[in-house]
């Protein structure tokens, strides 16, 4: 049984977007004592991650999405895996913000994805 296409690059992107988000972010609360160097170096490390997993995403999505419909989609994963990492991870509290962000995100997938 194939996995369909849309599948593959969605999870691929959402594993990805979790080793990115990790790759940014996850320094300033794990690695704030060391030198920049360091948290660079790390973050590198866990980013390589990131980029054996969007590489093959976006090579899979391509030939049923548009290049556009990729970034659009890639970036409603970024905000989707965002949002839990900054509230249950870095013990940030929920803004309405967010949801305002994810509104607007709504409205671009329509607009990429309507023809």
């Amino acid at each position: 049984m194939q996995i369909p296409v849309w599948l593959q690059t969605t999870g691929l992107l959402i594993l990805s977007n979790i080793f990115m988000t990790f790759a940014w972010y996850g320094h300033l609360k794990n690695l704030n004592s060391k030198p920049w160097w360091i948290a660079a170096l790390v973050s590198w490390g866990i980013a390589l991650f990131e980029y054996l997993l969007q590489v093959p995403a976006n090579r899979i999505g391509h030939g049923e999405f548009s290049l556009a419909q990729l970034k659009i989609l890639q970036e409603v994963i970024t905000l989707s895996v965002f949002i839990p990492f900054a509230m249950l991870y870095m013990n940030q509290p929920f803004k309405l913000d967010y949801l305002w962000a994810a509104l607007c995100m709504m409205g671009a997938v329509w607009f990429i994805f309507r023809s």
